[in-house]
């Protein structure tokens, strides 16, 4: 598992492994009574697992996400009087692109893990107006700023920043249009300039990247906002990148990409092209992964199971990032604040992440403020679920139920709340 590097990850197999050598063993010195009763138990854990996998494998994942949408469709209707809009993004991406050639999409930087080029961008297309997501009936769109965000581009004129975020697409404001993601909130707020520089598909890694290569002097306050449901396990894959680990290894290091914007925007117009053929190959994957045979295969493999229960992903150690990060922000005298954002699965079967208190006890040992929106903003809702797209996940899937970002209401109270925290 990742060339090796993470061999822990194999430490549940070795546990097993070694109970079942040991207890076959055993068994040579068991009363004939006491095999009986330990043979009836297995096979009934045995049973009992297949069971449940064959209830994760063979519901009907398609038939439910068609419900869901149907429902997502009605809701919408009833809303806003207006048709939702069921076009996949490359299907929107042709219709824009018959009015204005220069329409371009979302590529974030996780695409360019398997480029060739020699710079990784952090950013999108630059000056063009982007097409996002839809969650929420519509395909959010915006103008990008000089360097390929989603600011309003006189951001960058101004000298004193009140604000400066670092994320992944819920900062980038995921399926809303400004002026209705977090950044243009606490921009309302505060009346004062907000930079916000995160990109889909970001873990912490990058982000610390981020803020190497677009930190600018007085910068008051940098917000590095964390995703419960996957910035770990994106920073596994960002580990694996031989220029971003450059970031970690050598304090110096830099692409100098506020430089070379023009080539950014090349390489990101060509991994373009790309993505669309590899939209394709997906769509071919998804066939195959649908045939019963696949379904049979991981049937036997105990694969959802194995995937819900026991493969955990591997945690690598954040603290170090974090502390690189806060160095920074003391460096360029900023005050550093983390802010944790919660999942939807977490308030749809109420239970909390697994990684939520290992991650706020690292925050708080390297003593950066803990911005809870879990508490300050989700526990004080009766209905939390509320701040979601149409209180649904955004795709479903009987292991992980998750809706990748807030609605608009959602994302208002977070911001609020960041703002609350840090003006009092």
């Amino acid at each position: 598992y990742l060339d090796g590097n993470q061999r822990d990850y194999y430490f549940i197999y070795y546990l097993i492994s070694g109970f079942l050598i040991l207890f076959s063993i055993i068994t040579f010195y068991l009363s004939e009574k006491v095999k009986t009763y330990s043979i009836i138990t297995l096979t009934s854990i045995v049973f009992t697992l297949y069971a449940f996998e064959a209830y994760l494998t063979f519901t009907d994942y398609k038939r439910v996400a068609g419900e869901q949408l149907n429902k997502k469709i009605k809701l919408y209707k009833q809303q806003t009087g207006k048709d939702y809009d069921t076009r996949t993004r490359f299907e929107i991406y042709n219709d824009f692109k018959k009015k204005d050639k220069n329409i371009v999409v979302t590529v974030s930087p996780v695409h360019h893990f398997d480029s060739t080029s020699r710079i990784f961008p952090l950013s999108g297309i630059s000056t063009s107006k982007t097409i996002h997501c839809n969650e929420n009936g519509y395909y959010s769109i915006y103008k990008s700023d000089r360097y390929g965000f989603n600011n309003p581009d006189s951001e960058w004129n101004q000298q004193d920043i009140e604000y400066l975020l670092v994320g992944d697409s819920f900062t980038q404001a995921g399926c809303v249009n400004r002026p209705n993601d977090i950044g243009s909130v606490l921009r309302t707020l505060s009346k004062k300039t907000v930079l916000n520089l995160g990109y889909a598909g970001n873990g912490p890694l990058i982000e610390y990247a981020v803020l190497r290569e677009y930190l600018k002097p007085k910068v008051k306050n940098i917000l590095w906002l964390f995703c419960e449901g996957n910035d770990i396990g994106n920073l596994n894959r960002e580990l694996k990148s031989e220029i971003l680990i450059k970031y970690l290894k050598d304090l110096k290091f830099t692409q100098n990409l506020k430089f070379r914007q023009k080539q950014i925007d090349e390489i990101v117009l060509q991994v373009t092209g790309r993505y669309w053929e590899r939209e394709k190959e997906r769509e071919k994957e998804r066939e195959r992964i649908n045939s019963f045979t696949f379904k049979l295969l991981k049937f036997v493999k105990i694969y959802n199971f194995r995937k819900k229960f026991l493969i955990k992903q591997p945690r690598p150690q954040i603290k170090e990032l974090l502390k690189l990060a806060k160095d920074l922000a003391v460096k360029n005298n900023s005050n550093f604040y983390f802010v944790y954002l919660p999942e939807y699965s977490r308030y749809k079967f109420s239970h909390d992440n697994i990684s939520y208190l290992s991650v706020k006890t690292t925050v708080e040992e390297l003593n950066i403020p803990f911005i809870d929106i879990h508490k300050e903003v989700f526990l004080k809702e009766s209905n939390p679920l509320k701040l979601f797209p149409f209180e649904m996940s955004a795709h479903y899937n009987i292991v992980s139920h998750r809706a990748i970002h807030f609605n608009i209401e959602g994302y208002r109270k977070v911001a609020e709340a960041i703002h609350k925290f840090i003006s009092k």
